[in-house]
């Protein structure tokens, strides 16, 4: 226990140091990009003359040196407060509030389904190699693979929007249910959720069912496996209880590695699905040259992979109780 304690608070320090790096890179990287927020306030607000552009520039900080600015940012962000967006005039962390949890269902919906589905595939696949099933499974897994999100999600909208509009394809609640009981719009959610999801996990169910397989086909073949069948242990028990429990190690790993592409899909799918996340106020503050807004967004993605990373080492530990006193 006391081992493990330790392991968390050094990986708590380590994400620590992390966040201020990705402060530093991405604030340097975007004001490092042309042109001038203060025109883009000045354009939405009808143009101004140079005695407004100076009073923008002082009311939000853009009048002074960058290394003040800088540093400023910094301590606020420690602090929890990201800055006000030009473009809505609101504090970033109450917009980002907004917008996580669209975000978070939909990803850990995608990666949840990805994951179980996927496993199983696998698993199913590798107890009869030579079959049909088996290469139907590969087969599944190589065309997965290779569909980009945002084709499938447009495919996805064609299908379901006009040749069998049965599904919703925009948007996270209808209007018509609102003031409706937490049951009815827990509903609702659920099947607006259901083309998004699917648009950005068929990619990683594919990958996931194919990995399974692999790592399922090596441990099956090892001597403690062998060992089980022979003191007559029953098939289910001999898979799902000793030969999984190893063959998730990968799984997990790959899992942890890809939470980040998740968040960076998740830009795509929210924007073809009108999904009111994350991805979709990022995409609003890139074209509108929202600075505060898209550090808050990035900063954010930063540490929902920060999180996942830990849960991934949490998993390590409960997977392999060897892995529990380092």
């Amino acid at each position: 226990m006391y081992g493990t304690a330790l392991a968390i608070a050094r990986r708590l320090a380590l994400a620590f140091g992390l966040v201020l790096a990705v402060l530093a890179v991405n604030f340097t990287l975007i004001h490092a990009a042309p042109g001038d927020p203060a025109q883009v306030i000045a354009g939405e607000m009808g143009g101004a003359d140079e005695a407004a552009m100076t009073a923008i520039r002082k009311a939000y900080g853009l009048d002074r040196p960058l290394p003040v600015q800088f540093v400023t940012y910094i301590g606020k962000s420690l602090q929890g407060d990201l800055g006000t967006s030009y473009a809505y005039n609101r504090p970033v962390s109450g917009l980002i509030l907004d917008r996580l949890w669209p975000t978070v269902l939909l990803v850990a919906t995608s990666l949840s389904m990805a994951i179980v589905l996927g496993t199983l595939l696998g698993v199913w696949a590798s107890r009869r190699p030579d079959s049909v099933g088996s290469g139907a499974v590969t087969i599944f897994s190589l065309v997965g693979y290779s569909m980009p999100a945002f084709w499938t999600g447009i495919l996805l909208v064609i299908l379901f929007g006009k040749v069998w509009p049965i599904m919703p394809i925009a948007g996270m609640r209808d209007v018509r249910m609102m003031g409706a009981g937490a049951w009815t719009n827990a509903l609702d959610v659920a099947h607006h959720l259901v083309l998004p999801a699917l648009t950005l996990g068929i990619i990683y169910l594919a990958q996931y069912s194919r990995l399974a397989r692999t790592s399922m086909l090596e441990v099956l073949g090892s001597d403690y496996i062998r060992t089980a069948r022979a003191k007559g242990l029953g098939e289910a028990r001999v898979t799902f209880k000793h030969a999984l429990r190893n063959a998730l190690m990968p799984i997990v790993t790959i899992a942890g590695l890809q939470f980040g592409n998740l968040i960076s899909g998740a830009v795509l799918v929210e924007t073809v699905f009108s999904w009111p996340g994350l991805g979709t106020l990022a995409l609003d503050a890139i074209l509108g040259r929202d600075y505060p807004t898209l550090l808050g967004v990035l900063t954010w993605s930063a540490l929902l992979v920060i999180v996942a990373n830990l849960l991934t080492d949490l998993s390590y530990r409960w997977i392999d109780p060897r892995l529990r006193g380092r």
